[in-house]
């Protein structure tokens, strides 16, 4: 069975042919459909056991005494204080193998949640002012990105992120240090804490980054205003916003995204955990669909946030309103939204009709 394509001006299929599903069947559909996962921070993936395994490995010393009392830990107030215990997780990472391991047991785990295309954040700011080589960490994450294309079958990307609390002038020569290595990487973005640094902080370095072909994102619209996606989109020349979901306060802006097809990635159990939603039941992640946006949802930083994606799905349906068509506009637009080729995103649209064709 072939399913509809959306229709540009909407982002909706163009006639009700998704087949019907009981509610009871939902949770394994949305378990077995074929996704893909575009806003993922690698060094969020950190899971407590392995950063005491690397803490082990390479001699560093944690303000922790177990891994219960590290998990024990990750209760957020705000974005910031999530940032302040993120950076000093990653403080484990020092050796080539050490990102490998840990993008490994990340892309094991989006296998077992169906993800079969992956593009992942990194953020060597983080660690090249620790002394650790920019090669270490492209070449260690690049090579789990090559072994999981090979043992998972997942395709996987790799997506720079300048640290937007740094300045600009860091963020070139960030840049120039990963420029040897620009076959491992295939854009760059923009994160960590959004409010006080705005997208225009970045303008200068985001021009040369599309002169060099690279692809263009950006957080903003997080805890930031609406004003920083307009900032994204027009000074940063962003293809894709990620979060986004303030941009529901402005009604002009919302009109501008689903006409332009700007894809938002969001992360549903990120904002229920740094309390951009007060519960799963109040978030926007429908209104974005029906509005005809090109939304998405994805886990974001899952070993501190509690979910990767399927926990993402199967959370945000079970506290909300969202169909069955809406399970498949969420993964279909995730290929849409992706950085691969025509065929593939075919390919891949074809692995998502086949997956709602078995439950006819």
């Amino acid at each position: 069975m072939r399913f509809p394509r959306p229709l540009p001006s909407t982002g909706v299929p163009t006639v009700p042919s998704i087949p019907h599903v009981a509610p009871d069947r939902l949770p394994e559909l949305l378990r077995r459909m074929p996704k893909a996962e575009l806003h993922v921070h690698i060094e969020g993936t950190l899971e407590p056991e392995l950063i005491f395994a690397l803490a082990r490995r390479n001699q560093v010393s944690l303000d922790y005494e177990s891994v219960e009392e590290l998990r024990a830990a990750y209760d957020f107030s705000d974005l910031q204080s999530f940032l302040d215990i993120y950076y000093a997780g990653a403080s484990v990472l020092r050796q080539e193998r050490d990102f490998e391991d840990m993008a490994r047991a990340y892309l094991e785990r989006a296998a077992a949640d169906n993800v079969v295309h992956a593009e992942i954040f990194f953020d060597p700011q983080t660690h090249t002012a620790r002394g650790v080589s920019m090669e270490t960490v492209i070449n260690g994450l690049h090579r789990a990105c090559q072994r999981a294309r090979e043992e998972q079958g997942v395709d996987a990307s790799l997506i720079l992120c300048f640290l937007r609390h740094l300045s600009e002038q860091e963020a070139f020569e960030t840049l120039e240090q990963a420029l040897p290595l620009r076959d491992k990487f295939i854009g760059v973005g923009l994160d960590s804490s959004e409010v006080g640094h705005p997208p225009e902080k970045f303008a200068r370095v985001f021009a040369r980054c599309r002169e060099l072909g690279l692809h263009l994102v950006a957080h903003a619209g997080e805890e930031g205003p609406p004003e920083y996606v307009w900032t994204a989109l027009d000074l940063l020349k962003v293809e894709r916003v990620d979060h986004g979901v303030q941009s529901s306060r402005d009604p002009a802006l919302m009109r501008r995204l689903a006409r332009d097809r700007v894809p938002l990635t969001v992360c549903p159990l990120s904002n229920l955990k740094l309390r951009v939603f007060p519960d799963l039941a109040a978030h926007n992640i429908g209104d974005l669909l029906d509005a005809g946006l090109v939304a998405t949802i994805n886990s974001d930083d899952p070993a501190y946030f509690g979910g990767y994606m399927n926990d993402n799905f199967l959370q945000t349906f079970a506290a909300t309103a969202l169909t069955v068509r809406q399970a498949y506009q969420l993964a279909a637009n995730s290929f849409e939204a992706s950085f691969i080729g025509k065929s593939a995103k075919r390919n891949y649209r074809d692995m998502l009709d086949g997956a709602f064709a078995s439950f006819v």
